[in-house]
């Protein structure tokens, strides 16, 4: 299985150890799914991860962890198709991802913009908990 998972779950599971995202990034580690990132979604995690008021509650060893495991382990894909989707055109490199990379899901609390999309091509587009249910992964 293969999954895009939205910077916005990747940051919460930073901030708070026993949150759903937590649990998400945890099931990723154990090989449970494969993890689709981009030099996109890298620039942006590290930009986030950066922002005064994350760092005030973030561990920057926590988020440095994270993004040496995704550099390391998760599947990148490159060549991302431009595309006019979404309403935030800011996440349209996630449905390029989930485009490219033939992803099963994108995972994302973004209820705006990305869940009233639903589905993309072959990509369906849930929230943590959606996700983790669907796949009988709750804890």
């Amino acid at each position: 299985m293969r999954l895009v998972v939205d910077t916005n779950v990747l940051v919460s599971a930073l901030l708070v150890s026993t949150s759903l995202p937590a649990w998400l990034v945890v099931l990723w580690r154990e090989g449970v799914f494969d993890l689709l990132i981009s030099a996109e979604q890298m620039e942006e995690l590290t930009r986030v991860t950066r922002y005064p008021r994350i760092r005030e509650r973030l561990v920057p060893a926590l988020a440095g962890r994270l993004i040496n495991e995704l550099r390391e382990i998760a599947v990148v894909v490159n060549d991302l198709p431009t595309l006019a989707v979404c309403a935030d055109p800011y996440d349209n490199y996630l449905l390029a991802m989930a485009s490219a990379g033939a992803a099963d899901f994108l995972v994302t609390g973004d209820k705006r913009d990305l869940l009233g999309i639903s589905h993309y091509e072959g990509t369906r587009i849930v929230t943590v908990r959606d996700f983790l249910t669907l796949n009988k992964r709750l804890p």
